[in-house]
C-alpha cells in the first residue's frame, strides 16, 4: 500500500510492546473514583509519551538506504516530527493528570507528591527531562516562529540527556525494565550515530572538479570521488559538506543538494542556487576543494511504479531532480513515458532547458513544455490538458518554490488526480 511502509509497521509493532505490557499489568479495576482514573490514566499516557520520544529519536538514525523502507527521508523527517510533537504532548499530559489527581489530597500533600524531598531522584528526572523538552522541542514545532536551521541543530543536542533522564524517571517503576532498556539503547545509540559518529564514518571524501555557472545565482558543482564512487538513484540527494577554511561561509556545515546526474556519470553534480548564505558560499568554492558527501537518500521517483507514464512539475532550482531523471533516461530503456513542464518565471530562470530539450529530441519516452509565468501567468488545467492530454492517468511529481507547489498541488486535486497519486520533495529541516 503506497501509504503504509515497512519501516513504519516495525515502529508500530515496536511501540505498541511497551504499552502493551503496561496495560497487561495495570488493567484499573472497576472504580467510581475519579483520582484512580486520573492516575492511571496519567501513567498510560506517561507510557505512550515517552515510547513515541524514543521512537522519535531512533528515526533520526540516517543511514544510506534505510530511509528507503519509510519512503524516503523527508517522508522519513515528517514522520520524526508528528512522532515527536505527539510524544511531547502526551509528556505534558502525563504531567498534568498525575498533578490532577493528587488535587484532592489538599495543596501540603498535592506539592510533596508533585515535588518530593531530593531524595526521590526519579521524579526529579522526570521534571528535569520535561524542562529539556521543552528547550528543544517546542522551537521544533515553531511555536516561537521559524527557527535558524544551525541553531535547530544544536537545540537537538539536548535530546540525548533528555531522553536519558525520562529513563531513568522510568526505569524505577517500570514492570519490565528489560523493555525501556532495549529501546532507550537502540534512541540513544541512533542520536549517538547522528551527531558523534557518522561525521567521522558515514561521509566519503570529494573534490571539487570543476563549477559550472549556469545564470548569475546559480551554478553546478562537479565532483570526483577521492575515494569508491557513489552509487544512487536518479532524483535522490545527498548531504555536502565543505572543508574549506576560506569558504566565506558553511565551512564545516552540512546542507542537503540535490543530485543533477545520472547514475551513470562518473561525477557527481549538484545544482546549487544562491538562496542563503552557505549556498552563496558555494557559488565562488574554488576548484580542487574537498568535500565531504553523505548519501544518498530519498526515493522521489518511487521506483515501486516504474511502468506507470510520469508527469513532473518542476520550478527553480527545484528541477534538479528532473535533470538527474532526464539525463538517466538516455541511459534507461524504460516503456514508461515522462512529460516534463519546466515552470520559470521567464526564459532567463530556466537553468537547464536547452539541455532538456535536447534529451527530448534523443529520448522518445521523453518529452518536454516549459511555461513562463511572466508571459502566460499562472499554469491551468487547460494548458495541463493542451500539452498532455493524459496527464491524469499519470504518477505526478513536484519539485519546486513553496508558491508553485501551494499552487499547483490543489490544482491538480481538483483536475481529478488522488493525493496518493501526488509525490513532492520538500527539503524541510532535513
Amino acid at each position: 500500500m503506497r501509504w503504509f511502509k515497512p519501516g513504519e509497521g516495525i515502529l508500530l509493532v515496536l511501540g505498541l510492546i511497551p504499552v502493551a505490557i503496561f496495560l497487561l499489568n495495570h488493567w484499573p479495576s472497576p472504580s467510581t473514583d475519579p483520582v484512580v482514573w486520573f492516575r492511571w490514566s496519567g501513567r498510560l499516557v506517561g507510557v505512550v509519551g515517552l515510547t513515541l520520544l524514543l521512537l522519535a529519536a531512533l528515526m533520526s538514525l540516517r543511514l544510506p538506504k534505510l530511509d528507503l523502507m519509510f519512503g524516503g527521508l523527508p517522508r522519513l523527517w515528517r514522520i520524526h516530527r508528528l512522532v515527536g510533537f505527539m510524544g511531547f504532548v502526551n509528556i505534558l499530559l502525563h504531567a498534568w493528570l498525575l498533578g490532577f489527581a493528587t488535587v484532592t489530597q489538599g495543596r501540603t500533600l498535592s506539592l510533596a507528591g508533585l515535588f518530593p524531598d531530593v531524595a526521590n531522584w526519579p521524579i526529579w528526572a522526570g521534571w528535569l527531562a520535561l524542562a529539556l523538552m521543552v528547550v528543544f522541542l517546542a522551537p521544533t514545532f515553531q511555536f516561537f516562529g521559524r527557527l535558524n536551521y544551525q541553531r535547530w541543530k544544536r537545540l537537538h543536542l539536548l535530546s540525548a540527556p533528555a531522553l536519558v533522564l525520562g529513563l531513568i524517571h522510568t526505569l524505577p517503576l517500570a514492570d519490565q525494565p528489560l523493555v525501556w532498556w532495549v529501546l532507550g539503547a537502540l534512541s540513544i545509540g541512533a542520536i549517538v550515530w547522528r551527531k558523534v559518529l557518522s561525521p567521522h564514518l558515514g561521509r566519503s571524501a570529494w573534490e571539487v572538479a570543476e563549477v559550472r555557472q549556469l545564470k548569475h545565482d546559480v551554478v553546478e558543482i562537479c565532483l570526483k570521488p577521492l575515494g569508491e564512487p557513489m552509487r544512487y538513484m536518479a532524483g535522490q540527494f545527498v548531504y555536502l559538506t565543505p572543508q574549506v577554511p576560506g569558504l566565506s561561509a558553511g565551512n564545516r556545515e552540512e546542507h542537503p543538494y540535490t543530485i543533477a546526474s545520472a547514475p551513470s556519470d562518473p561525477m557527481l553534480r549538484l545544482g546549487i542556487k544562491d538562496l542563503g548564505d552557505a549556498s552563496h558560499a558555494l557559488q565562488q568554492v574554488p576548484p580542487g576543494s574537498r568535500v565531504d558527501v553523505e548519501g544518498p537518500y530519498g526515493d522521489f521517483y518511487l521506483r515501486h511504479y516504474p511502468k506507470r507514464d510520469q508527469l513532473w512539475l518542476g520550478g527553480g532550482i527545484g528541477i534538479t531532480p528532473f535533470v538527474s531523471g532526464a539525463r538517466a533516461m538516455l541511459d534507461d530503456q524504460t516503456d514508461a513515458s515522462v512529460h516534463l513542464f519546466y515552470l520559470s518565471q521567464d526564459e532567463y530562470r530556466s537553468y537547464y532547458l536547452d539541455e532538456l530539450q535536447n534529451i527530448a529530441v534523443k529520448q522518445s519516452r521523453f518529452d518536454i513544455t516549459a511555461h513562463h509565468f511572466s508571459v502566460q501567468g499562472a499554469v491551468t488545467v487547460a494548458f495541463l490538458e493542451e500539452h498532455c492530454p493524459d496527464f491524469r492517468d499519470r504518477e505526478v511529481y513536484l519539485c519546486g518554490p513553496p508558491g508553485m507547489m501551494k499552487h499547483l498541488i490543489p490544482l491538480l486535486k481538483r483536475a481529478g488526480i488522488t493525493g496518493n497519486a501526488i509525490h513532492s520533495e520538500v527539503f524541510d529541516f532535513l
